[in-house]
């Protein structure tokens, strides 16, 4: 089949109950940037940029890890990879999709992409922590981060299939997502892909990911992924995530390398520590690391303040769980007011790290 052109929407397509052409896009956007609130003021510029003659687009990275940085993508791409992600969920023309995440990034963006090429009905809310406080409407498909899954528990069951992604499943949450009547999908992917490249089913007991079709991966001498996908130019892709690779199509996850900490000449996967935890921590915690004169860098539990906890509890919990090696026994709780976060959610360590922390309790 002959991918559509990227000149071209699908005309089945819908905006918030109305039916536009190419042309009528071109003023909807226009009214999101002069008039609208911040959330469709990006999704303004994202669609002047999509509707403009160039065969390509450049697109921002969110910056969870280092400075954003800007990319430069076919448009046809983006098309394909919608393509893909409407293939495999079976879900198309006519559905009704919800729209819930930031369009200035690449989430939010290819949420409009799928539902102007595959023809959904879409309904764009506020990428607030609660999207759905105020829908009562019944979605065949929608796309949610951890905190807004989280936070929507109660109205989840009017979604038939879900896919979260942008950050880690917490254990509490994933226990909550199997009540859900619907198909709940956790995702892995990035900017640079244009979105997902893999997923895991939420009632999977086994914490491994499955690649979607035309994707393969490999790893570099870090033992980091290497992706490579020709239907997005995507050639020999060096990632930041350690894995572990099981078969030509399944992976594991441990953790990005750049959250790797040196702790007395150990080096330690945080993302590791945090899993056994999570069954009972709040959600907003991290571990990462202080300096420390002896061992050049200490371990550290970092708990945002603002959660329901009992501080004393937690502190049992880390000093006596099973699963928890010497090794990997943080040296301290420490608090803190707010996480610094990018502005899709995501937890920003290194920068939380460096600023004060409210309270500290050795462990």
């Amino acid at each position: 089949m002959i991918p559509p052109d990227y000149t071209k929407i699908h005309n089945r397509f819908q905006l918030n109950g109305f039916h536009y052409t190419r042309d009528d896009l071109k003023m909807v956007a226009l009214s999101f940037i002069k008039e609208g609130d911040q959330y469709e003021q990006f999704m303004g510029d994202f669609l002047m940029d999509w509707l403009n003659p160039s065969s390509t687009i450049w697109i921002e990275t969110s910056g969870t890890t280092s400075q954003p940085k800007r990319m430069k993508f076919e448009k046809q791409a983006l098309i394909n990879s919608a393509l893909l992600t409407g293939d495999f969920f079976k879900v198309g023309v006519g559905d009704r999709a919800l729209h819930c995440l930031p369009a200035n990034f690449i989430a939010g963006k290819m949420m409009l992409i799928r539902a102007m090429f595959l023809g959904f009905s879409l309904d764009m809310v506020s990428p607030t922590s609660r999207p759905m406080s105020n829908l009562k409407k019944k979605y065949q498909f929608a796309a949610m981060t951890p905190m807004q899954a989280w936070n929507s528990l109660s109205r989840l069951n009017q979604i038939n299939t879900l896919i979260v992604g942008g950050g880690a499943i917490s254990k509490p949450l994933r226990e909550a997502l199997l009540e859900v009547k619907g198909k709940v999908f956790e995702t892995y992917g990035m900017t640079e892909t244009l979105s997902h490249i893999a997923f895991r089913k939420i009632d999977d007991p086994i914490a491994e990911f499955t690649l979607l079709p035309n994707f393969s991966i490999s790893q570099d001498n870090r033992g980091c992924m290497v992706i490579n996908a020709p239907h997005l130019s995507i050639e020999n892709l060096i990632t930041n995530d350690n894995v572990e690779i099981l078969n030509k199509s399944k992976f594991r996850l441990l953790g990005r390398i750049d959250n790797v900490i040196n702790s007395g000449g150990v080096k330690i996967q945080p993302e590791q520590i945090e899993m056994k935890l999570s069954a009972d921590f709040p959600p907003h915690f991290f571990i990462g690391a202080l300096p420390n004169d002896v061992l050049g860098e200490e371990l550290v539990l970092a708990l945002e303040k603002n959660q329901d906890f009992e501080i004393k509890k937690l502190v049992e919990v880390v000093k006596k769980h099973p699963k928890i090696k010497k090794l990997e026994q943080p040296k301290a709780i420490v608090l803190y007011e707010r996480f610094h976060r990018t502005f899709s959610g995501k937890i920003k360590r290194k920068k939380t790290l460096k600023i004060p922390y409210v309270e500290r309790l050795d462990l």
